[in-house]
Formats: structure tokens, sequence, C-alpha cells
């Protein structure tokens, strides 16, 4: 059974990257004071790119700037996904809570591409 979408909100990509964005936003609020201004920064803004260029793809007029908008949030996640790799590197997250997160944000990333397939595919005819 398909469900009709009515607004971002009821897209799978922009629920899941919110739950995303709170999980990066907890892990980083562990960080140490001197990282504010570097990875958490970092690690916050890709995060919250995320939901937020879904968002704002959907509300553009056309399927090309929603497809573009995808893209970009994409391109967040996969930039996220290296910073959470760095937080390991340098001792900031364990391997547990890293692998959750990255698991979300797999999630995330899977569920994004096949948006994109699906706009392609419209698009094709």
């Amino acid at each position: 059974m398909e469900r009709t979408v009515k607004s971002y909100r009821d897209l799978v990509a922009w629920q899941r990257a919110r739950e995303l964005v709170k999980e990066v936003y907890l892990l980083t609020a562990s960080f140490p004071i001197g990282e504010r201004f570097g990875l958490v920064s970092q690690m916050d803004r890709a995060a919250v790119s995320i939901p937020s260029n879904i968002a704002e793809g959907y509300g553009r007029s056309t399927t090309q700037d929603y497809l573009k908008f995808l893209r970009i949030a994409r391109g967040s996640a996969y930039e996220l996904e290296t910073q959470l790799v760095l937080a390991v590197d340098l001792g900031l997250c364990d391997d547990a809570r890293a692998r959750r997160i990255a698991g979300l944000l797999q999630e995330v990333i899977r569920v994004l591409q096949g948006l994109v397939t699906a706009l392609e595919r419209r698009i094709e005819g």
C-alpha cells in the first residue's frame, strides 16, 4: 500500500534524517569544549543540512530543483559519515555509538537514493 505524501514531513527520508540530527547533537554535546568550533560545528551543520535540504527541495517548483536539493542532502550525509569516522579516529566516539549512528545514517542515504531514483525515473518518462 503506497502512502500519499502531502508534505515533506511525510517522507521517510526526512523523518529518519530528523532522528539522525538528534543523535548527532547528543553525540557532539559530549565532545570536549575545544571541539566546539571544529568537529562539533561541522557535524552539527552537516546533520542539520540533511532534513533541511529535503524540506527545501520539496518546496521547490520543479522536480529538477527537488532533485538538486536531495542530492545536496545526500552529499551532506556522506560528509557526516566521514566526520563520524574522524570522531572515532580521534577517540571522541566509541565504536558502539558510532555503529548505531552509522546505521541510521546508512538508512538515510538508502532512502534518499531511492527517492532520487524514483524522481529521475519520473523525469525520464
